[in-house]
């Protein structure tokens, strides 16, 4: 079971289950976007770090001072994958959905869908303890005909780049599980 919602330092709720980005979205409408700190408070990111991808691209600019749900959701499924993929890699599959980051013309889908969708992958996955890649596509395959109206385009390339994206949020996860493991392990050691 999800202990937070992905990409963010926000606890899992119900609500979330369907549509992850509806816990987010009203901070967003409530204030017009969010400051720099209120979205390093709400990824976890360091301000330099969000900076740095708008710099490379990878994110659209801002207006003003505030991000808005596109740079949001688009920060969100970053930072979902970067705990085991390379940066240039994960701007790769994000180039490779939508195409570039200023011109929404050239999506598959909208990356608020994008997200919501993945979110539900990873936990329906969780709840059947699927891991075999079998049992990752059918689950992928279910969400992405369930979502027929976000997509906009290009169904099989979406199924494909979710796939990948699914198992680089896992393996991040895993990956911070036996981080947590050892470094017990390294203090009841150490202490000993």
């Amino acid at each position: 079971m999800q202990k937070r919602i992905p990409g963010t330092s926000i606890k899992f709720t119900e609500q979330a289950r369907d549509a992850a980005y509806s816990v987010i979205s009203p901070v967003i409408e409530a204030t017009g976007g969010l400051s720099l700190s209120q979205l390093s408070k709400l990824t976890g990111l360091e301000t330099s770090t969000i900076q740095n991808w708008i710099k490379r691209g990878w994110v659209a600019a801002t207006v003003g001072k505030k991000y808005s749900d596109k740079q949001v959701t688009r920060i969100l499924l970053i930072n979902m994958m970067r705990g085991v993929m390379k940066l240039d890699d994960i701007a790769f599959i994000m180039t490779y959905i939508n195409g570039d980051v200023e011109d929404t013309s050239d999506d598959i889908i909208p990356d608020e869908a994008l997200y919501n969708l993945l979110c539900r992958i990873i936990f329906k996955a969780d709840e059947n303890n699927s891991y075999s890649e079998k049992q990752l596509s059918v689950i992928i395959d279910d969400a992405v005909t369930a979502s027929a109206k976000s997509i906009i385009s290009d169904a099989d390339k979406l199924k494909k780049a979710l796939m990948i994206m699914l198992l680089a949020y896992r393996s991040a996860y895993i990956k911070n599980c036996m981080e947590a493991k050892l470094s017990a392990l390294i203090d009841t050691e150490t202490n000993n």
